[in-house]
């Protein structure tokens, strides 16, 4: 370690501020770093716990079971954003039980009866939602009073740190440059957030694949409607044509959001690889490196889990 001990966060997003917490709440002096905080790509998420299309699994599993019990402690306190929801996952094809539902304890097959016209194969379960505007609200205010730093710029190397003790990099799919990563890619996601008709359970297709995603997640009076999955796709601006879309696809579901009044658009670009990267940089050399990126999809469903693992690389550096 050096003579300053403080430890740089690099990325103000879910994983940004989580690991800023946790290092906090471990002893560590932080200061984060990023040019938007909170991140617009954790602003634009859903969202509802699941490790979906993240690996590897044996990892994935651990980070997200943590997540998930950080949840639901934060949904029985209250006041974080964050609840525990019921609803159903439903595809127009058979599906196999997906690997993760061994974490859910009410996790089971749906009735056909629970199916909307047209789909064949489902499951309903109780997962955390997350409103994420109110979250990372939560999450920055927590942040700022175990006493982290917040400084709010670009980051245009990860070697501007030489004085910290460590970096961390959260950058999400700015890590694609700060660590040239280049086999860190976009996956561009939009939502949809609506007045709420009266929603109180969440819907989500299995659409495989496909770019174009059918769900919607109630929180409070609004529900976000998605979305959009396009690969390789990083343009953060907003798309009419993909919104109406979204719009129609929700409500051939569920005819109630059919007239709902349109509050916002949502757009980001999930940072997206082929196994998520949270491990030390032992190549690097000034100043310890850990990495902590390419969650896809799964960001807010891996956040604790993946900030504790580079909790535990931070203090073997001391």
């Amino acid at each position: 370690m050096t003579t300053n001990e403080t430890i740089v966060v690099v990325g103000g997003g879910v994983s940004g501020l989580t690991t800023g917490v946790v290092l906090l709440e471990a002893g560590l002096p932080v200061r984060l770093v990023a040019e938007e905080i909170p991140g617009r790509t954790s602003l634009a998420a859903g969202a509802m716990w699941g490790p979906y299309l993240v690996e590897p699994w044996a990892k994935v599993r651990e980070w997200s079971l943590a997540s998930l019990d950080v949840f639901r402690q934060l949904a029985e306190e209250g006041g974080a954003g964050v609840r525990m929801v019921s609803g159903v996952e439903a595809a127009r094809h058979p599906v196999e039980t997906p690997p993760w539902s061994e974490l859910l304890p009410d996790f089971r097959q749906a009735d056909s009866s629970e199916l909307p016209d047209g789909f064949v194969s489902g499951h309903r379960f109780t997962v955390p939602l997350v409103d994420m505007p109110v979250y990372l609200d939560h999450l920055l205010h927590r942040f700022r009073n175990l006493g982290g730093e917040v400084e709010q710029r670009a980051v245009h190397s990860l070697d501007e740190f030489v004085d910290a003790s460590a970096a961390v990099n959260c950058a999400g799919m700015g890590a694609a440059e700060l660590a040239a990563d280049d086999t860190l890619r976009p996956i561009r996601g939009q939502h949809v957030v609506v007045e709420n008709p009266g929603i109180t359970e969440f819907f989500s297709e299995d659409t495989g694949l496909s770019p174009d995603l059918v769900c919607f997640y109630p929180h409070g009076n609004r529900v976000v409607l998605g979305g959009t999955a396009i690969d390789g796709d990083g343009d953060l601006s907003d798309d009419a044509a993909a919104a109406k879309g979204i719009l129609e696809r929700c409500a051939a579901i569920e005819p109630k959001l059919a007239d709902g009044r349109v509050i916002e658009h949502r757009v980001g670009a999930r940072p997206t690889r082929s196994e998520v990267r949270v491990e030390a940089d032992s190549h690097r050399g000034r100043v310890p490196l850990i990495h902590n990126y390419g969650h896809g999809g799964a960001g807010v469903t891996l956040s604790w889990g993946c900030a504790r693992e580079v909790a535990q690389f931070a203090a073997s550096f001391r």
